[in-house]
């Protein structure tokens, strides 16, 4: 089985690449199951419905993950309480709208998705490893196949993480930083891990934001706006090749496709 799990969907030029070029990506990569973090389609930060039913319905993703900015759009609550193939963090408070894990079965076997947040410079939020153990007890009842997002800002943590479910996730996947890392590899026990999958959004920025706008932040220490960024975009994620029989990775690759679609020279929300 081959899974294919795209970075973090930034804005307009993000989820309209992803939606007219993610069909075709899939096809030619032979991924049988493709999991979106969506958390910053809308605006670059958050989501709505009609984005999240944008990329299952018109992108063709199996799963949509969230991250810390799940419920920055309040219009949206309603829509994660019963949206059975978006998958927020787990380690939120049960009253929290959404689900933090959920089963997905295919022809290849029962997958489960599992979104976890970090708490090393994020808003506190309960012990992910902890949460990780209970959910992963459940989980193994029914599904081999485990895909994890760990949404979390360190590098150590998103690490310490991977080794710690090294044997008990087919892999573990780093989200929100929007940077691709080079350190894909499968782990001693069957694990494939990466830092972070990267970002699909526009390139020329920061981290998808227009420099313009980001720049005072850090020139001036002044409060500002962000805007999303225009220009080229590009696609970025893994694949992992998947024994479906045992539920350890056999691989695990980087993903990046650049892309100019007629979109990516607009801003937008």
């Amino acid at each position: 089985m081959r899974i294919l799990f795209i970075g973090d969907v930034v804005g307009r030029p993000g989820r309209e690449a992803v939606v007219a070029m993610l069909p075709g990506l899939r096809s030619e990569l032979n991924a049988d199951f493709v999991i979106v973090n969506g958390e910053n389609a809308a605006g670059g930060i958050g989501i709505t419905s009609e984005i999240a039913r944008e990329l299952l319905d018109c992108a063709g993703a199996d799963a949509l993950t969230l991250g810390n900015h799940a419920w920055t759009k309040r219009e949206v609550y309603p829509y994660l309480d019963q949206a059975a193939r978006v998958v927020r963090p787990a380690n939120y408070p049960e009253a929290v709208p959404g689900q933090g894990w959920a089963l997905f079965p295919t022809t290849h076997g029962t997958v489960a998705v599992l979104v976890l947040q970090g708490r090393v410079f994020m808003d506190p939020v309960d012990d992910p490893f902890r949460v990780a153990d209970r959910a992963l007890e459940v989980i193994h009842r029914s599904a081999k196949i485990v895909a994890v997002d760990f949404h979390a800002e360190a590098t150590s943590e998103k690490q310490a993480m991977g080794w710690y479910l090294d044997g008990r996730a087919t892999f573990v996947v780093g989200t929100h930083t929007h940077v691709q890392t080079a350190d894909e590899h499968v782990l001693p026990k069957g694990t494939a891990f990466i830092t972070d999958a990267g970002m699909s959004g526009p390139m020329d920025s920061v981290i998808g934001m227009s420099v313009e706008s980001v720049m005072p932040k850090f020139t001036l220490s002044m409060p500002t706006r962000f805007e999303v960024a225009r220009g080229r975009v590009e696609i970025c994620g893994v694949l992992v090749d998947v024994d479906e029989t045992s539920g350890q990775a056999k691989s695990i690759s980087r993903v990046r496709a650049p892309i100019h679609p007629k979109t990516s020279a607009q801003a937008g929300s």
